[in-house]
């Protein structure tokens, strides 16, 4: 397994460029939204996955102390545990935090849309030009 990230076959990337245009708003947030409902539900795989290795270390433990096995190995198999245990705690901050993003991701495109889809709709459906936002500020 590599330490560099790679993106992943089906993940999302909108671009971070300076297009501020309705549609495009909308489909940033919208992949963002999407992209961290992805991450929500991996996180929480990998959370359920390292809190039964964590027990199953931790049984793996006492296994080993009962059939009175070097004292060394009970104790690095506890590290093991208590590491993953602890890793488990961070990895659910983490799966909260990307709940939250997503959350407000949604909500702020659905906002955007009510703020602004009117205006886009006028816009897009007129055959002149419109001049580009800041025009009339000077």
């Amino acid at each position: 397994m590599s330490s560099t990230p790679t993106p992943r076959p089906g993940t999302f990337a909108a671009p971070t460029d300076g297009d501020n245009r309705y549609k495009a708003v909308q489909h940033k947030l919208k992949t963002l939204g999407t992209a961290m409902d992805m991450a929500s539900n991996e996180l929480e795989t990998l959370l359920r996955g390292m809190r039964t290795n964590a027990q199953r270390a931790e049984g793996l433990a006492v296994d080993i102390a009962n059939a009175e096995l070097d004292r060394t190995f009970i104790e690095m198999t506890n590290q093991v545990s208590v590491a993953l245990g602890g890793a488990a705690v961070e990895v659910k901050k983490l799966h909260e935090t990307a709940q939250e993003v997503s959350g407000l991701a949604h909500d702020t495109r659905r906002t955007h849309a009510r703020l602004y889809e009117g205006l886009d709709t006028v816009r897009s459906g007129r055959k002149e030009r419109t001049p580009k936002p800041g025009f009339f500020a000077h």
